[in-house]
C-alpha cells in the first residue's frame, strides 16, 4: 500500500513531533508500505522519510521544481522515486493520484490545505480512500471541535466526519488503513450543503 502522509516542513516544532514522525515512517516501511509525500527534508516530512529510509522502506518525494532549484537541503536526497511538478496544485494532484489512503500528522497551513482538499475530494465523490489524522499529543483536538460546531450550526453534515477518523495510536490507524474496505464507506450518502 502506498500512504501518503501529510505533515509539518518545519524544522522549528518541538523534538517530540519529529520523534513520532520517525517512529512512523519506520513503522510504515516495517509493514512494507510505501512512503508517498511532499519530498521535504525538514520538519515532520523530513522525519517520516529519515524513518522509512533506516527501514530500507520505498519513498516517493513529489516536489514543486521551484523547491529543487532552492537546492538540495529542502528536499530529502534519499527518495526512491521522484515526481516533480510545475506548481502546489500539481504536486496536491500527484499525492493524491499516487496513493491507496492518507494520514495527516501535525503542520500549518500547507498541511491543513492537503487535509481539506482530500476530504472535500472524497465528500464529492472523487475517490473512496482511507483518510486518518494522527493526533499526536492532541494537536488535532481543537480541528476535530470545529467540525463538531460545523455540524452542530448545520454547516456541515454529521456524514462529513465519517469521511475520515482521528487516531491517538499509530498501530491503531495503520490498522485502520490497512483494512480500509471502500465497499463499507458509502461516500454516496454525504449530503453537500
Amino acid at each position: 500500500m502506498k500512504i501518503c502522509v501529510y505533515g509539518a516542513a518545519s524544522s522549528l516544532i518541538d523534538n517530540h513531533y519529529i520523534e513520532a514522525g520517525i517512529e512512523l515512517g519506520k513503522e510504515l516501511a516495517k509493514r512494507g508500505h510505501g512512503l508517498v509525500f511532499g519530498g521535504g527534508s525538514h520538519g515532520m516530512m523530513g522525519a517520516l522519510a529519515e524513518g522509512a529510509f533506516e527501514e530500507k522502506g520505498y519513498i516517493l518525494g513529489i516536489i514543486p521544481e521551484f523547491f529543487k532549484e532552492a537546492g538540495a537541503e529542502v528536499s530529502f536526497k534519499n527518495c526512491t522515486e521522484y515526481i516533480y511538478t510545475d506548481t502546489m496544485r500539481e504536486r496536491k494532484r500527484e499525492l493524491e493520484e499516487n496513493s491507496n489512503g492518507f494520514i495527516i500528522t501535525p503542520g500549518g497551513i500547507g498541511t491543513l490545505d492537503e487535509f481539506f482538499e482530500i476530504l472535500t475530494l472524497k465528500q464529492l465523490g472523487r475517490h473512496n480512500k482511507p483518510i486518518a489524522i494522527y493526533n499526536i499529543d492532541g494537536f488535532f483536538d481543537e480541528l476535530d471541535a470545529m467540525m463538531d460546531k460545523s455540524i452542530e450550526k448545520e454547516f456541515i453534515t454529521h456524514d462529513c466526519k465519517e469521511l475520515y477518523s482521528v487516531f491517538d495510536n499509530k498501530e491503531e490507524m495503520l490498522e485502520y488503513l490497512e483494512n480500509y474496505d471502500e465497499k463499507d464507506v458509502d461516500i454516496s450518502k454525504v449530503k453537500i450543503r
